[in-house]
């Protein structure tokens, strides 16, 4: 199957050419196998998380939330429709701490909504997860 026919992965990651990344080959390996296959750092596992928004996969979500911060419940909204990501900033801040910048975008009942946030990251047990983020 060429290129053009592989659906690519909401997160938006690209190859070394600047092409698309399919769904197989970026996030679902975090998402589909989260117990042998871990994030590697936090930008992947915020990649991770937002295709998992995009596909609704409240399990990946909640089992990558820390536990300190996790809700008891996620619920979608199925009127949402994701638009798409766009990485501002990685930087690790500590041994097992990191933070991400990022701009998702989506439209909900017609109105067009930019979520900027830097989100807090950190790694337990060689594991990442998301802790906590600032809106701008």
């Amino acid at each position: 199957m060429g290129q053009a026919m592989v659906a690519a992965c909401p997160c938006g990651r690209v190859d070394g050419k600047a092409r698309p990344l399919s769904y197989a080959a970026c996030c679902e390996r975090f998402i589909a196998h989260f117990d042998t296959t871990p994030a590697p750092d936090a930008e992947h596992l915020m990649r991770s998380r937002y295709s998992a928004f995009v596909r609704e996969n409240a399990d990946y979500l909640q089992a990558t939330w820390h536990a300190s911060q996790r809700p008891a419940t996620l619920e979608f909204d199925a009127a949402t429709r994701w638009l798409g990501l766009s990485v501002k900033d990685f930087q690790v801040t500590g041994e097992d701490r990191a933070e991400v910048e990022f701009v998702a975008r989506y439209r909900i009942a017609g109105r067009a909504v930019r979520l900027h946030e830097r989100s807090r990251f950190v790694r337990e047990q060689g594991r990442w997860f998301y802790v906590d983020g600032d809106q701008f």
